[in-house]
């Protein structure tokens, strides 16, 4: 799988050169076999360093590389994949506060997707 199209490396550049503003994630990538989930919202003009926040086990904003989750192999011919349903409009900050509420990137995922969802009838 290609980790980032032309148009996401675009986004992700064009937040990387504004960068003390509170971006929305442009993308998301996981490990399909385990641990790590990664939601990137800037790239350097080096075009490798992102910044996001990473999830391992442990939560951290900061700095990874794309070079490097490439460069993973997984059992099976795996690699770390990109979430091509990934949208939101939530600025990062909303997202790792959420997380560290949380415990996870992906169980705040499912809060905030839950409640950005129009209440129903009887919920």
């Amino acid at each position: 799988m290609i980790l980032l199209t032309d148009e996401l490396r675009e986004r992700l550049l064009a937040n990387g050169r504004e960068r003390n503003a509170d971006h929305a994630p442009v993308v998301k990538f996981f490990n399909p076999l385990g641990e790590g989930t990664w939601l990137a919202n800037e790239l350097d003009a080096d075009g490798d360093a992102m910044f996001g926040l990473a999830d391992l086990g442990y939560l951290e904003l900061g700095s990874f590389s794309l070079l490097d989750m490439t460069s993973v192999r997984l059992p099976f011919g795996m690699g770390i994949e990109r979430d091509i349903l990934f949208a939101t409009d939530l600025p990062i900050s909303v997202w790792a506060e959420a997380a560290q509420r949380a415990g996870s990137i992906r169980d705040a995922e499912r809060i905030l997707y839950h409640a950005a969802q129009p209440c129903r009838d009887g919920e």
